[in-house]
């Protein structure tokens, strides 16, 4: 079910020119260990600007919104929430406007899922936005990706965590310094 609505959301971003990224649990699910995840995150190469397009996109994926004000929702948080109601799958679609997500959008990668090729986050920028987000599952997330994949960029990692350390006066290096302390 996850993979034919992956297929089908990748080949509608592509066709209109969206680059993405498919972020949060699916893929964990690369990088990590299996778990229940109840949705897709995918953060997409825009703006807030570009709200008309996403409509245009969800609509032809016959996805309903789920806020009743979506303009005004994602001037506040960045996402519209939508959902597949047959399958009860939610699909948050990510704005950006960052470097950093415009760089980590640039670096996905493409995984072959059934027909068709899927751009996921790389493993670094996964561990970066589980980071940032810190919620328990989150931190468990990324000692499962960590312990499987020991050979990640750690450079990588500590330069843009030390960015948005320095930037939103966070603690974010340290959060990660001591996951991997922590295995």
């Amino acid at each position: 079910m996850f993979n034919q609505l992956l297929n089908k959301i990748a080949k509608e971003l592509e066709k209109h020119k969206i680059p993405y990224m498919v972020i949060g649990g699916q893929a964990v699910l690369l990088y990590g260990e299996p778990r229940l995840t109840k949705d897709i995150d995918i953060t997409l190469d825009m703006g807030i600007e570009g709200y008309p397009e996403v409509r245009e996109v969800v609509e032809n994926l016959f996805f309903k919104i789920l806020v009743d004000n979506p303009e005004e929702f994602i001037k506040k948080t960045m996402v519209l929430p939508t959902i597949e109601e047959k399958s009860g799958i939610k699909i948050d679609f990510i704005f950006s406007f960052t470097p950093y997500e415009k760089q980590a959008i640039g670096n996905a990668i493409d995984v072959k899922i059934s027909d068709k090729m899927v751009k996921f986050a790389t493993l670094e920028d996964v561990i970066i936005h589980k980071i940032i987000a810190g919620r328990a599952r989150d931190i468990e997330d990324i000692k499962a990706i960590l312990l499987k994949n020991p050979d990640y960029n750690t450079k990588y990692i500590y330069k843009w965590l030390n960015d948005f350390d320095t930037s939103l006066k966070e603690k974010f290096l340290n959060r990660f310094k001591k996951v991997e302390k922590g295995l």
